[in-house]
């Protein structure tokens, strides 16, 4: 098995490509081993001594290690290990019964902006995540409300310091130039 591994704008985060479905729909994430104990290969990951986070995309993993651990060179090879092996084993990736994502949990917005709502979540789908997924994390909506678009970053996206100019000069823009009554975009 060949696993690639990519960088990105997070520079505590690597993603990794092991050439298969991750996961056939959704997304997961897990921020600390709690959360990974839903999944076994998001446990497996958390044992590798400086991981703090895991995301899983329809072909990718991106990884977190903690901030001022080890440099990648001494915790990227036990998370190639750590992944190979799964894989190897015929483990499932999510324990039985744990759903992915629901990207709809928790979104709030007026009935009124409704129309304004399915836009912006076009727009998200369209041009916005498969970008974003390239970089190893997702952005999901989670409301609107006074034309502001409320935005959850995650996977390599969550605490990356190019973020904020992300939403700012490229989501903005984007939902302000198809959208005019839309005044912002903040992260949740």
């Amino acid at each position: 098995m060949f696993i690639q591994t990519e960088a990105t704008p997070n520079p505590a985060t690597l993603k990794f490509l092991p050439g298969r479905v991750v996961l056939t729909e959704g997304t997961f994430e897990a921020k600390d081993a709690g959360a990974a104990a839903r999944s076994p290969l998001a446990a497996r990951l958390f044992a590798v001594p400086g991981v703090s986070g895991v995301y899983f995309g329809h072909d990718f993993i991106s990884v977190t290690k903690a901030e001022g651990d080890d440099a990648w060179p001494q915790v990227k090879p036990a998370v190639l290990g750590a992944i190979m092996e799964h894989f190897q084993s015929g483990a499932p990736v999510l324990e039985e019964g744990v759903d992915s994502a629901d990207d709809t949990a928790d979104e709030f917005y007026d009935a009124a902006d409704h129309d304004t709502v399915v836009t912006i979540k076009d727009l998200l789908e369209t041009r916005v995540r498969p970008a974003v997924a390239g970089d190893g994390g997702d952005i999901t909506f989670r409301g609107y409300k006074e034309g502001v678009v409320y935005l959850e970053m995650k996977g390599a996206c969550s605490g990356c310091p190019s973020s904020t100019a992300t939403l700012r000069q490229g989501v903005q823009n984007l939902f302000r130039h198809f959208l005019p009554e839309v005044r912002g975009v903040q992260a949740i």
